[in-house]
């Protein structure tokens, strides 16, 4: 089965087109730039054939109209027809408490998104944009959403409320979501394969370092906690969101700087972070690269980057009452060896024996960090979210009636 898998956000198409269930990853690319100067495709496939186009791409829908153009070319293309596509895959950003796993996408399910917009304002529109193409250039062909707040369903009332009055819960859902689930729970299930462990009988930790970031707290396969909360800004220190943030700091920094909602808005999401603290950038090589160059502000970005980590590592070992795997991944944790060790670093008193050298210039591959006998064992796992959407996509159209 055929099945091609779409990541939609504001202005871009992440796309792949998978072979399933091989798992075989048969093309791939990127759709940039939708709707501004300078729009293009990157096309990759299997074969080493990489192509970028360059053209007005005015919306979403004309993005996908191109991508599956590429797609059935006879230059560039992987497949003869459309009608070799047998399902799409999306990346859904919110679905609030309305679903607890992947689901065919019916009419009822696009409503119910549209109905999560005030929750993702930023995610889900693009989101439903790359639906709503799908349906109108490809209407015979099943949809499938794949939620990143899916996975975190499972965490307790007692971890998912906030501490305010309850009536705001009920009227506004104002909750902890979580998000990265897809991220969290394809490689918590990786590393349990490859320690040859029943993910069941562990306790994971799993790290996933980018732009955006977030911990989770994988208690016998299940979401127990995790750092994102109703929206992607709580939790960690990221490229250009705050993380962790005191209200009334925020209303004191509204107050004294007379601004409004939106500009606040834009201030904690994409001038903060890594990015507000150093003034030098939001890639961590940029900062660390300033960092060693002696500049203070990009020194102690690093410092409150990896305390915060270092943090939630271990209050949700406190949580779950033990870990037995922490886990990096993302293009931070599966890259940047530093960030690995320092993150890990004196964490003995957990049964933690870090190896230094197995550490040392790993990038991007699948790898045990920690010592043999090391009580707690320290991996990196590469995610692959996309791979996680057509497998649940497979498996919700072989299962669809006719």
């Amino acid at each position: 089965m055929k099945i091609v898998v779409l990541n939609c956000g504001s202005s871009s198409i992440k796309y792949q087109l998978f072979e399933m269930p091989s798992q075989e990853v048969l093309a791939k690319g990127l759709v940039d730039k939708i709707g501004l100067k300078g729009s293009l495709i990157k096309h990759w496939r299997n074969d080493g054939v990489e192509v970028k186009l360059e053209g007005e791409i005015l919306d979403h829908q004309a993005g996908i109209e191109y991508l599956l153009g590429i797609l059935i070319s006879e230059k560039y293309g992987s497949i003869k027809s459309l009608e070799e596509i047998q399902a799409v895959g999306h990346r859904v950003v919110h679905a609030g408490e309305k679903y607890n796993g992947s689901v065919y996408i019916s009419n009822a399910v696009i409503d119910a998104l549209e109905e999560c917009i005030d929750l993702a304002p930023l995610h889900n529109p693009p989101n439903l944009k790359g639906i709503y193409s799908i349906t109108k250039l490809l209407p015979e062909i099943p949809q499938v959403g794949v939620f990143d707040t899916a996975f975190h369903q499972t965490m307790p009332d007692y971890v998912y409320l906030y501490g305010i009055p309850y009536s705001l819960y009920e009227k506004h859902k104002i909750r902890r979501y979580g998000f990265h689930g897809s991220s969290h729970r394809y490689v918590s299930q990786r590393a349990a394969e490859i320690l040859g462990r029943n993910i069941e009988d562990l306790k994971i930790i799993t790290c996933h370092l980018g732009n955006g970031a977030s911990v989770a707290a994988i208690k016998h396969g299940k979401s127990l906690d995790t750092s994102m909360g109703m929206t992607p800004i709580e939790g960690l220190m990221m490229g250009t969101r705050t993380g962790d943030l005191d209200i009334g700091a925020f209303i004191q920094i509204i107050n004294k700087e007379e601004i409004d909602v939106p500009i606040a808005n834009t201030l904690v999401n994409k001038h903060s972070g890594m990015l507000g603290v150093s003034g030098v950038s939001s890639d961590m090589r940029d900062v660390e690269k300033a960092a060693e160059q002696g500049n203070k502000r990009a020194q102690v970005t690093l410092e409150m980057y990896y305390y915060r980590i270092r943090k939630y590592i271990g209050a949700y070992a406190a949580a779950m009452g033990g870990v037995d795997v922490i886990i990096f991944t993302g293009g931070v944790g599966e890259n940047d060896s530093t960030t690995r060790y320092l993150t890990t670093k004196d964490m003995e008193f957990m049964g933690l024996d870090f190896d230094k050298e197995k550490n040392e210039g790993l990038r991007g591959k699948e790898a045990i960090l920690s010592k043999e006998g090391s009580r707690v064992t320290v991996m990196v796992v590469p995610t692959n979210e996309e791979l996680v959407i057509a497998m649940d996509t497979h498996e919700i159209v072989m299962a669809l009636p006719g």
